[in-house]
């Protein structure tokens, strides 16, 4: 009995620990299944955090691609447009440089560079203005100014890049006439007697200034595109000369360019550009001091001489396709109001307009053939030229041919005379209700009042001078120092107008504007004092050539185009500026 109660005991226990050890299986299964499913989903959170971080990195990645590549595009569109700003106003400055005047049609093209389509577009907003220069090389002169915008738009083919800019271009153009002195070549100033020089002077070369014995005294900015230096060109061969030259500092006082110790101040010293703008303020500068070459008076092609010589089929610069009347080779035509030209040679001749003459130029040692006009009596013809421009040229004998005005004390307007062969003045010129005066010429000679063809052969002493007066700008040539090789001296400014008598004691007094641009060509023979005595020079600037309608005509212009703003623009104001352009979107 007790083995069955044993026996059942053993067996219930057997059972509950049966049930004990499958409820601790079913329990642990279900605890292993729990920590499973727990595992999965930390798996499967940390693989969709993964995606989502490579997701997010491509994502990421292509924007920043974009980026880059809109910045990119962005910066070649800007580029772009540059390129279209600037080559529209290179077209604007082709224009001022090749004719001077403002473009009939402005600059308006498209192009394309690399990606890019470039559209540009210059308009002028304004009117011309009458304006002083206040800084550079030509402050204190007056200028035709216009003022330019040119709007350029550079787009990529699909239209994601696009930039507008805008740049703003000042072009003005200063008459030549404005300067007192203005040679192309070395300046070579060093007068015997005593010489005032009030205006402006510059060489678009080296300047060599000096006094023999006397004072040169220069009362306005003085420049030079090479060096400024006291005494004479190496290349003239003649002695230093030690009188002083005293130039007024900006505050009006004369400085004189030598030193205490007796040494001069210039471009040969070391300290030439501290110590000449403490001496002078900047009223004296060369290229040391930064000066550039100014602009010669534009020719559309070719030589500034180009100006003076005949048009023949392709000289698009010959001022013979500017004049109202002009002889060639011995026949005369005077330009109609139609713009047709009538032959008028047999009226000119019977009436004595024009003569031909004979005289001895000494300093040529050759006889002159010149075609006379008689001023006085071209005031009183039907045939004054209209645009006050005449023109003169003869080619037709192997002698010097040469234009000569006389009676000339008086004009009727305005008038400018150029000519390709040398030109004289015989006495007083334009001193009567002075008008606007220019002599434009291979070679310019004072005559004075008491000259007389037939001592033009005699010794000098029997060419006696009389106080003589002339109110004209020039444009000339001469003959540089040193030219033909060894050492031979031009003759220096003080003898850029020629002279062929004694002038001892006497004066010529002048006013005006003197300009030299080119080499003679036809009068080429030397300077050198035998056949001639220098006048006393009263020389000064014509303040009235200050005033822009004062001016002689056809006064020659020198061009200056200037950048002077540019920006970018955004949005509307992006497309309305080329809307306002191109007066359409």
């Amino acid at each position: 009995m007790q083995d069955n109660r044993r026996d059942i005991l053993a067996t219930r226990t057997t059972v509950r620990d049966l049930r004990m050890c499958t409820e601790v299986r079913t329990y642990m299964a279900k605890k292993f299944a729990s920590k499973r499913g727990f595992t999965t989903l930390i798996f499967l959170s940390l693989l969709l955090m993964l995606t989502l971080l490579g997701i997010n990195a491509i994502i990421t990645s292509t924007a920043d691609v974009d980026i880059a590549g809109y910045e990119l595009n962005s910066s070649y569109a800007l580029y772009a447009a540059e390129a279209g700003l600037e080559k529209a106003a290179a077209e604007l400055r082709q224009q001022y440089d090749d004719f001077g005047v403002p473009p009939a049609v402005y600059p308006d093209d498209s192009l394309t560079i690399g990606n890019f389509g470039v559209r540009y577009v210059v308009t002028k907003p304004g009117a011309t203005v009458s304006k002083k220069l206040t800084t550079g090389a030509y402050k204190g002169l007056n200028s035709l100014s216009d003022e330019y915008e040119i709007t350029a738009v550079a787009s990529s083919a699909n239209q994601k890049a696009k930039t507008t800019l805008r740049m703003t271009v000042d072009a003005s153009v200063v008459p030549v006439f404005q300067f007192a002195v203005f040679y192309e070549g070395d300046l070579e100033i060093a007068p015997g007697a005593n010489m005032t020089l009030a205006g402006r002077v510059h060489s678009n070369s080296d300047m060599y200034l000096a006094a023999d014995g006397s004072t040169l005294n220069i009362d306005s900015y003085t420049t030079a595109a090479g060096n400024i230096f006291h005494g004479r060109s190496p290349l003239s061969g003649m002695a230093s000369a030690n009188g002083d030259v005293q130039i007024k500092d900006a505050n009006g006082n004369y400085q004189n360019m030598k030193n205490s110790d007796a040494t001069w101040l210039d471009a040969h010293k070391a300290d030439w550009v501290t110590s000449s703008i403490s001496r002078w303020q900047g009223q004296v500068e060369d290229k040391d001091h930064g000066m550039t070459e100014l602009k010669l008076p534009v020719v559309a092609s070719g030589q500034s001489v180009d100006m003076i010589n005949p048009a023949g089929s392709s000289n698009v610069d010959s001022y013979e396709r500017k004049a109202g009347l002009k002889i060639v080779n011995g026949q005369v035509y005077w330009k109609k109001p139609d713009s047709t030209w009538q032959d008028v040679t047999s009226t000119f001749t019977s009436t004595g307009i024009i003569a031909s003459k004979t005289f001895r130029d000494q300093r040529e040692g050759k006889d002159v053939h010149s075609t006379d006009i008689d001023i006085s009596k071209l005031n009183t013809s039907a045939y004054w030229p209209t645009n006050g421009i005449v023109y003169t040229s003869n080619t037709s004998g192997s002698n010097l041919m040469a234009t000569r005005l006389v009676n000339g004390s008086e004009l009727h307007n305005k008038m400018t005379v150029v000519s390709n062969n040398p030109v004289y003045t015989v006495g007083n010129y334009n001193i009567t209700n002075k008008k606007a005066a220019a002599i434009m010429t291979d070679a310019y000679t004072v005559l004075s009042t008491s000259w007389n063809d037939a001592n033009s052969t005699l010794a000098k002493s029997s060419r006696v001078a009389a106080n003589t007066t002339v109110n004209v700008a020039y444009m000339t040539g001469n003959k540089l120092s040193g030219s033909g090789g060894g050492t031979s001296y031009s003759g220096g400014y003080e003898n850029l107008p020629r002279f062929l008598e004694t002038w001892s004691g006497k004066t010529l007094t002048w006013k005006g504007s003197s300009v030299c641009l080119w080499q003679s060509r036809q009068a080429t023979g030397s300077w050198g004092g035998g056949y001639y005595d220098p006048p006393t020079r009263s020389w000064v600037f014509d303040q009235d050539f200050l005033d822009l309608t004062k001016l002689p005509p056809g006064t020659p212009l020198i061009s200056i185009v200037q950048k002077t703003s540019w920006l970018e623009l955004k949005g509307a104001a992006a497309e309305q500026a080329m809307a306002d352009a191109l007066g359409t979107l």
